[in-house]
């Protein structure tokens, strides 16, 4: 068995799966700073010495998705495997570690690498970009409540005893709650094109929902708290990166595929004291 070494970059928000019940997209770098994606993995029905975090390395085996057809697309060989949990990359020195990995292949025009994903040689579905300037921070009313026919597919599981029926994980599976709001940046790049892209990573749903829950279930101060993050934070004091990734159903047909996957976001460095140092 031969093991994949990852940095696990990328957990998106969960979403229901009839098949699965829940699936978590999961995203990262192997060592030469190449990316990879992860699916399926029913993240929250793992045995907790399973659960990986954001920024460690993991080891597990891994194949090619043969039924995604992006290059970046593995499956874990055994979806029950045992995942081997390595180094957490800690934030000391600017995120020093981490920028060693992530930094390798940043991209500045949103326009180029739409081409490139829309250009079967290359076929890129995950990257990381700079923006050039993000100009809003913005959120809209979506769905409340999940779809029916998944969602009664997982009750259905769940009722019988699912593919992932060991009882310490059965016992701790909770449904995830859907996030009732989209959240997307407004920015450009090189390329000087004002484009919308919607977040979907793990982060800022939780934020969401530790926001209302201190705000005393008040939507609005909820959102606001996300925006004080997500915008006047991650401008004011982060050198911000987006990770992007494509959808499988999107991928060959929208003018633009990616959606921002995550976010990197390490302390902007004080140029005058690089000077003086």
């Amino acid at each position: 068995m031969a093991l994949t070494k990852i940095l696990i970059a990328v957990k998106t928000y969960p979403t229901l799966s009839e098949k699965y019940d829940e699936l978590v997209c999961t995203a990262g770098f192997r060592e030469d700073g190449s990316w990879i994606r992860i699916y399926p993995i029913p993240y929250r029905k793992l045995q907790y010495t399973d659960r990986y975090e954001k920024w460690q390395w993991v080891e597990l085996d891994v194949t090619r998705n043969t039924k995604d057809f992006r290059k970046e697309s593995y499956r874990p060989t055994d979806i029950e495997n045992e995942f081997i949990l390595g180094e957490k990359l800690d934030t000391k020195n600017n995120w020093a570690k981490r920028k060693q990995i992530v930094l390798q292949n940043v991209r500045y025009n949103m326009n180029e690498l739409i081409a490139e994903a829309q250009n079967k040689e290359f076929g890129t579905s995950l990257a990381i970009l700079k923006p050039k300037e993000v100009k809003k921070f913005i959120w809209e009313n979506c769905t409340r409540k999940w779809d029916k026919k998944k969602l009664d597919a997982v009750i259905a599981n769940q009722a019988q005893g699912s593919l992932f029926d060991k009882i310490e994980t059965e016992k701790i599976f909770k449904i995830a709650k859907k996030v009732p709001y989209k959240f997307s940046y407004i920015f450009t790049t090189d390329d000087n094109i004002e484009r919308t892209l919607m977040i979907e990573d793990w982060e800022v749903g939780m934020l969401y929902w530790n926001s209302l829950k201190l705000a005393n279930g008040d939507e609005d101060i909820a959102c606001q708290k996300v925006k004080e993050k997500y915008f006047d934070t991650f401008i004011q004091k982060c050198d911000l990166y987006f990770l992007l990734g494509t959808t499988k159903k999107f991928h060959n047909i929208a003018p633009n595929p990616f959606i921002i996957i995550g976010t990197f976001y390490p302390p902007k460095e004080d140029k005058q004291q690089l000077f003086l140092f």
